[in-house]
């Protein structure tokens, strides 16, 4: 406290922080790089653990016997499903019937605002039919979900059919203190959102839905279920929800321990665990698997129907049964004893899952990284841009030097007026506006002008705003009087790098992936963009570090970690699907990332646009 108390002192260590500012920053970046590239070596990770003691031992006994009949029952259903062209309802009612559960269903129908071509749907209708095995040993007060998506053709079927096997096995036991509630619910997470909507009372995306008629006890955690085949080589779980969430770690614990147990191989990201962490290969996959779920949880879309349960605090995940062609081989009985074996250290749950963390990320099943060992990467690329405003800041503050006739520069002297400054505030955030409205409303003006689909016209809309957002400083410059003033950039650079810093920390808090990416990308662009550096090559890089190239490399990027490597032309068609699949996700689920890219990171990024082209 001394040195900052002690006017000298202070002066001295102001001094030399501007001094040695841009130094300070390089190094700083490249530390907050090397930081989180360590996360992923084992010794600098912590090994995972229950921390909730009511699940701290799998000793129980888990006898579920009929797998086989499960997938009799899933072929069954697929043979209705084709004869039906959809959900079976009457049959799925009728089958959850005989195995004892009080089945409801719940019509549902959403218009979208514009087509989703990836799954060829526009008026989405559909019916999802859940059934509900009361709790014999409690007053049922409290739930647990187990879910399976009816998706079109051949895939998840033998979910179905598992999951309606469950359904009878638990129905004889009598040791459940929760209800237990079976879901299969029609048109993955748009029949999901209607059902949890229903469920709670809530209307959050305009979607029209019939009430439920039945209901179980407060919702403590969820499973959903997908199997891919009849042979099933291994079990991914996928934790990733809507906005970055995550589900309470013990329950990705709880998977691996039952995998442990039972003998499941089981994958994280699509990818087996290794044991040679100290050698480059084991590191570099232990990096792989950990930037995968950095660029899922920073897509702030849900990678599985569990996605829009957390939400509503409900600890959910989803796993995924695989069929990539090893030598190993899981059979059905298995998968089903898995989940008897969560549902039973579920069912002695006395509280919600809260002791473990829900800020993380994972090189790997056995290993986390918690939040306070992922924040200061964040935190050594943010101090950067206080470093910044501390500079522009004495800068602002020092008087002006004086010419050789003793008169202080008048250049320097003159005091930028407000509308200086908030013109291009103004300006940013009104392009940002038209970024977030235009494309839905003009969609329909540009289907009748020219030869494109709807959702082609949403996507080039938004490029065409987006693009036209680099006039920014030629329309700022209109509505001002003369040149801007070397004090007036120096106030403007101070309020968006302030603005950047305010932005940047409040979305790593929520969503610590997409703020790191972004402070990646946009950082250097603030701490060293002025009106004084060469500029075409300053335009070509902050171009290349805009919110939009971020988001083209990190569409090539996500498709090498997965290991399938795609060409130019296949990534810009990728690339236009992901921004119409981001915009659907904010209108359909309330997904934050657009809205946040549109409203508050683009304009930012055009305030240090305008500042490059000040004079």
């Amino acid at each position: 406290m001394g040195l900052l108390s002690d006017p000298n002192r202070r002066r001295a260590l102001i001094s030399l922080l501007t001094r040695l500012n841009a130094p300070i920053c390089v190094v700083c970046y490249m530390a907050g790089v090397a930081w989180f590239m360590g996360l992923a070596f084992e010794p600098f990770t912590l090994r995972t653990y229950m921390s909730e003691n009511a699940m701290g031992s799998t000793m129980v006994e888990e006898r579920f016997p009929s797998g086989e009949r499960a997938l009799a029952t899933g072929r069954e259903f697929a043979a209705h499903k084709k004869k039906a062209g959809g959900m079976p309802v009457d049959w799925l009612v009728k089958t959850m019937q005989a195995r004892g559960l009080e089945v409801f269903t719940q019509s549902f129908s959403r218009t979208l605002p514009f087509p989703d071509e990836n799954k060829e749907r526009y008026m989405v209708k559909g019916t999802n039919v859940y059934g509900i095995l009361r709790a014999p040993r409690a007053p049922r007060t409290e739930a647990l979900v187990l879910s399976a998506p009816c998706t079109p053709g051949d895939n998840n079927n033998q979910a179905v059919g598992l999951l309606l096997g469950l359904a009878q096995y638990f129905r004889n036991q009598i040791f459940w203190a929760k209800d237990i509630i079976f879901l299969v619910n029609e048109h993955d997470l748009i029949g999901m959102q209607a059902w949890l909507e229903g469920y709670h009372h809530t209307n959050t995306t305009g979607m029209d839905w019939s009430p439920l008629q039945g209901r179980g006890g407060s919702i403590q955690a969820a499973l959903s279920l997908e199997l891919s085949s009849d042979v099933i080589t291994s079990m991914d779980l996928v934790l990733e929800g809507l906005n970055g969430q995550l589900p309470n770690l013990d329950l990705a614990n709880l998977f691996y321990a039952f995998c442990q147990k039972i003998g499941v191989l089981c994958t994280f990201q699509g990818k087996l665990q290794r044991n040679d962490w100290d050698s480059v290969s084991g590191y570099s996959h232990s990096v792989r698997t950990m930037m995968l779920m950095v660029m899922k949880q920073a897509s702030g879309r849900p990678w599985g129907d569990h996605g829009l349960f957390l939400r509503y605090h409900i600890e959910a995940a989803t796993i995924r049964g695989i069929n990539s062609f090893r030598q190993y081989k899981t059979d059905t009985t298995t998968i089903g004893r898995l989940l008897e074996g969560m549902y039973r250290k579920l069912n002695n749950l006395l509280e919600r899952l809260h002791q473990s963390y829900f800020f993380y990320l994972m090189p790997s099943l056995s290993h986390f990284v918690s939040i306070g060992y992922y924040m200061p990467a964040f935190g050594l690329l943010a101090v950067i841009l206080l470093l910044r405003a501390l500079d522009l800041w004495v800068q602002l503050a020092t008087p002006p030097p004086r010419t050789e006739d003793g008169v202080p520069d008048s250049e320097q002297m003159s005091s930028p007026g407000v509308l200086s400054v908030l013109t291009p505030l103004v300006i940013s955030h009104l392009t940002g506006v038209a970024l977030y409205t235009l494309p839905i409303q003009f969609q329909e003006m540009a289907v009748e002008h020219f030869p494109v689909s709807e959702t082609e016209a949403v996507v080039l809309t938004a490029i065409a705003v987006y693009t036209a957002g680099l006039a920014l400083p030629h329309n700022t410059h209109r509505l001002l009087s003369g040149e801007g003033t070397e004090q007036g950039w120096k106030v403007l650079k101070l309020v968006a790098v302030l603005y950047l810093a305010v932005l940047l920390g409040c979305t790593a808090l929520i969503n610590f992936s997409l703020g790191f990416i972004l402070a990646l990308t946009l950082v250097p662009v603030a701490a060293f963009v002025t009106p004084h550096v060469p500029k075409v090559l300053s335009a070509t890089i902050l171009v290349i570090l805009s919110p939009a190239c971020t988001l083209l490399f990190s569409v090539f990027f996500f498709q090498e970690l997965q290991e399938v490597p795609i060409s130019f032309q296949e990534g810009w068609l990728l690339y236009l699907s992901v921004i119409s699949q981001g915009i659907l996700d904010h209108f359909l689920y309330g997904s934050l990332v657009y809205p946040l890219i549109a409203l508050l990171v683009y304009p930012c990024w055009l305030l240090f646009w305008n500042i490059l082209f000040w004079k």
